[in-house]
């Protein structure tokens, strides 16, 4: 399963890496637009850069799940021992997953309500962002609830060797 998921990660990078290329298309053409009239200014850039910059976030945000690299604060020591390494990795990973999973489903009635909505300039339906939420919420909690198990593993391997 973790060669899976992590299989699934690498992907994720490898879409984070085309979206931030792609986004330099159309932030380069409102540059030029605005300062030099080279080319006519396009208010449909501003849309499609704001939609892949959602996507990044988003995207970036399962991606630092993963890797164990999103925002925790510590208010306690560091512990040393197997019990409190799994107190601390495990409050961290289920309230993530709490989270993911409140994400999720109301993510769900969000993007419901963007996909009754069409872009100004674009035309385009707004559940190609808002239907990030719900997926983003749904990624975050198998990677956190598989996380979770991790840290159950090791916290097992850790009793029997010490026992």
């Amino acid at each position: 399963m973790g060669r899976i998921l992590e299989g699934f990660c690498q992907g994720l990078r490898v879409l984070l890496a085309v979206l931030m290329g792609a986004l330099a298309i159309p932030v380069a053409m409102q540059v030029i637009a605005r300062y030099t009239g080279l080319i006519p200014v396009y208010l449909w850039t501003e849309e499609l850069a704001t939609f892949i910059f959602v996507w990044m976030v988003m995207i970036g945000s399962m991606i630092a799940v993963w890797e164990g690299t999103h925002f925790d604060v510590r208010i306690t020591r560091d512990a040393t021992r197997p019990l409190g390494i799994l107190l601390q990795k495990g409050i961290v990973l289920l309230l993530i997953g709490a989270f993911a999973l409140v994400f999720a489903w109301y993510g769900i009635e969000y993007a419901k309500f963007g996909a009754m909505q069409q872009t100004v300039m674009m035309q385009a339906n707004k559940l190609i962002t808002f239907i990030s939420v719900p997926i983003s919420g749904a990624v975050w909690a198998v990677f956190a609830f598989y996380r979770l198990a991790e840290a159950f593993a090791e916290y097992r391997n850790s009793e029997k060797a010490m026992s």
